[in-house]
């Protein structure tokens, strides 16, 4: 497609060179498989066939898959030191109270003894009595459970972060 009938974020995208695209779904998402997948499906004729190749491509992650892309999140209350998209995304959690904010430390913890890695929630718009509330949900959940809850969580931060991506290509 060309850039007249492809957004322009999308078509930049799309143009970019494959280490520089590789580099930037990288940041989206951590998981090689699931960056390999997009890179291999590029061009993209619109962002809607880009969420669904993301989609396809989180469908066809491995356990392995999934916890290298859980490796790339911070836990819920800590967002990574210098990294606006972390910080932007768990913003609900900014304005906590210590109390719940040290509640979250001792869940995060107590969910991450239980699964063998971090709660990981689509925390974008989410206050954080919200991502409270659904680790202690979560965490009664089947190992075999939270792997799929954990699989959509991470669709739906992709889609929002290859969104961000599209319309800061635009800018």
């Amino acid at each position: 497609m060309t850039s007249s009938t492809t957004p322009g974020g999308l078509a930049r995208f799309n143009a970019l060179e494959e280490h520089a695209a590789a580099a930037a779904l990288h940041e989206a998402c951590a998981s090689s498989a699931w960056g390999s997948e997009l890179l291999a499906r590029r061009p993209f004729a619109g962002v809607d066939d880009l969420f669904t190749a993301s989609d396809a491509a989180m469908a066809e992650l491995t356990t392995a898959d999934l916890e290298e892309a859980m490796a790339g999140h911070p836990p819920i209350g800590r967002p990574k030191p210098g990294d606006p998209t972390s910080s932007r995304e768990q913003r609900g959690m900014a304005g906590a109270s210590e109390e719940l904010k040290e509640e979250m430390l001792e869940l995060n913890l107590a969910y991450q003894e239980k699964f063998g890695h971090v709660f990981l929630i689509c925390a974008t718009g989410r206050t954080g009595e919200q991502m409270r509330d659904a680790v202690k949900e979560r965490i009664g959940n089947s190992p075999e459970q939270e792997r799929e809850i954990v699989r959509s969580e991470l669709g739906k931060i992709n889609r929002i972060r290859l969104g961000n991506l599209v319309e800061e290509e635009e800018a």
